[in-house]
C-alpha cells in the first residue's frame, strides 16, 4: 500500500515529488537517471502527467515518425486529454508512492519553486550506443484517481532513458502517400537533406529511366519531371539519358550522379549522368583520362571530393575486381593498381568508408557463388587486407545494401539464389 508523502500539501507536495524523480528544470536533472530509476512505461507517464501538471493539456506538433523517443513522450502526454493541472500532479504523487514508497524519507527538505516553462525537446541528439539495457515487452495500464485508465506506450523498446534511443525489435511499416513508383529492382537511392530520390531500375527486365523522391517529413511520393539539357546553343540536339539499371546515385554538391549501369545499348566506357536538383535537367558530365569500362553492379563511395569505384560486371557479363577514382573537383579518372590480395571479381556487393580512409567491401555474387567476406582497403597506403570477422557473420549473399550508422555498419536484404 503506498505511504502518505508527510504533511505537505499540494502544490509542494507535487514540486517535491519532481525534484525528487528529476524533471525539477534545473541543470543537474537527467533524464537518463530518470529512465535507469523507472521502467520505460513509468517514466513516460510520469513525464507527461509532468507536462500536464506544468505546462496544460498537449498543444505541440507530433513529433516526426523518424524520433520515435519524442513520438512516445509525445503520445503519453496527449492521450491525457484536458486532465486539470491539480489531478494530473495528484497522479503524479501517486505513481511515484507505488513505485517508490519511501521515496519522501530521502528526498532533500528543499521545496522547489513551479516551473512552467518546460517544453518538448524535438530535437533530441540520438545516439547509437546503449548501456544499462533495460527491455520491456508489455503494456501497462494505470489507474486515475477518478477512476480513469491510462495506458503507455504499447511497443517493445530497449531502453536507456527518455533522452536516449530506442531500437524497435521489428521492423515498422510507415504510412505512405501520394504516387508510388511501380516495382523494380537494381535501381539506386540517395538521400539528400529530408528528401529520398529513387532512379531507374529493373522492372520486369525492362529498364526505367524515371526520378521519384520521397518526402521523409510527410512520407509522400513523387514523380519528378526531369528535363534533359542541351549539348549546347549550337547543337540543341538532345542529351540522351538511356534508362539503366545496375548503377549507383551519388550527392554532390546541387546535384545528383547517376553512374555506370547497364543499358539495352551499352556504351564502351563509364558514364556519368548528373541531374541538377535546382533546375530540374539532366546532363552527361564530360571527364578526363582513362575511364573504366562500362558496368553495372559495382560499388561507388564518396571519400571526400572523390568516388571509388570497385568491382561489378560489364556488358559482356564478365565480372570485375578493378579499383578506379574519379576526382570530383577535376573530373579526371585514375587507375589505382592498389597492393595485396583484393577481393576476387564480384558483383552485387556493398561498400562503405570507415574515419574518410578504410574502403569496406562486403559480399556479393559472381556467376556460380554467393560471398560473405570482408575486405579492407587502407586508401592512404592503397593496401588490400581481410580482417577476421567475429560474431554472428551474415550468409553468403548479393544485391544487398549497407548503410553506416556512427560506428556501425549495418547490412539487410539481398539474396543467393538458393531460396
Amino acid at each position: 500500500m503506498a505511504r502518505a508523502s508527510s504533511g505537505l500539501a499540494y502544490p509542494e507536495r507535487f514540486y517535491a515529488a519532481a525534484a525528487y524523480v528529476g524533471f525539477d528544470g534545473s541543470p543537474n536533472s537527467n533524464d537518463k537517471d530518470i529512465g535507469s530509476r523507472f521502467s520505460t512505461d513509468v517514466a513516460l507517464i510520469l513525464y507527461a502527467l509532468y507536462q500536464q501538471a506544468t505546462v496544460g493539456p498537449c498543444n505541440v506538433p507530433k513529433p516526426s515518425l523518424w524520433n520515435p523517443v519524442e513520438q512516445g513522450k509525445w503520445k503519453s502526454w496527449k492521450q491525457l486529454g484536458n486532465m486539470v493541472s491539480a489531478e494530473a500532479m495528484r497522479l503524479f504523487v501517486k505513481i511515484l508512492e507505488e513505485e517508490e514508497p519511501g521515496w519522501y524519507s530521502r528526498a532533500s527538505n528543499s521545496v522547489l519553486e513551479p516551473v512552467t516553462d518546460v517544453q518538448m525537446n524535438h530535437n533530441a541528439i540520438v545516439e547509437p550506443i546503449i548501456e544499462n539495457r533495460n527491455s520491456f515487452a508489455e503494456t501497462k495500464t494505470i489507474s486515475a484517481e477518478n477512476g480513469g485508465l491510462i495506458e503507455t506506450q504499447d511497443i517493445d523498446v530497449v531502453s536507456e532513458g527518455l533522452g536516449s534511443v530506442v531500437v524497435y525489435d521489428q521492423w515498422t511499416s510507415p504510412t505512405i502517400t501520394g504516387q508510388r513508383p511501380k516495382g523494380r529492382y537494381e535501381h539506386a537511392a540517395a538521400v539528400v537533406e529530408d528528401k529520398m530520390y529513387i532512379y531507374g531500375g529493373n522492372h520486369n527486365g525492362r529498364y526505367l529511366s524515371d526520378l521519384h523522391v520521397l518526402d521523409l517529413r510527410s512520407c509522400t511520393w513523387s514523380k519528378v519531371e526531369a528535363k534533359v539539357e542541351s549539348k549546347s546553343v549550337e547543337t540543341p540536339s538532345p542529351v540522351n539519358i538511356t534508362p539503366s539499371a545496375g548503377h549507383s546515385l551519388i550527392p554532390w554538391e546541387n546535384k545528383l550522379l547517376s553512374i555506370a549501369g547497364h543499358t539495352k545499348d551499352p556504351s564502351e566506357t563509364f558514364q556519368v549522368k548528373a541531374f541538377d536538383l535546382q533546375i530540374g535537367t539532366w546532363s552527361m558530365l564530360n571527364t578526363y583520362g582513362k575511364p573504366p569500362v562500362s558496368r553495372g553492379g559495382q560499388s561507388v563511395t564518396l571519400v571526400g571530393t572523390t568516388l571509388v569505384i570497385f568491382g561489378g560486371q560489364d556488358a559482356k557479363q564478365t565480372l570485375l575486381n578493378d579499383l578506379h577514382i574519379l576526382d570530383l573537383e577535376t573530373l579526371t579518372w585514375d587507375e589505382i593498381d592498389a597492393v595485396g590480395v583484393p577481393p576476387s571479381p564480384r558483383s552485387g556487393h556493398a561498400a562503405a568508408v570507415h574515419a574518410e580512409r578504410y574502403l569496406l567491401i562486403f559480399g556479393g555474387g559472381s556467376h556460380a557463388t554467393c560471398f560473405n567476406d570482408l575486405h579492407v582497403l587502407d586508401l592512404q597506403t592503397m593496401e588490400w587486407s581481410r580482417p577476421t570477422q567475429q560474431g554472428e557473420i551474415p550468409v553468403p549473399r548479393a544485391g544487398h545494401a549497407g548503410v553506416t550508422v556512427g560506428e556501425n555498419w549495418f547490412i539487410v536484404g539481398g539474396g543467393d539464389n538458393k531460396s
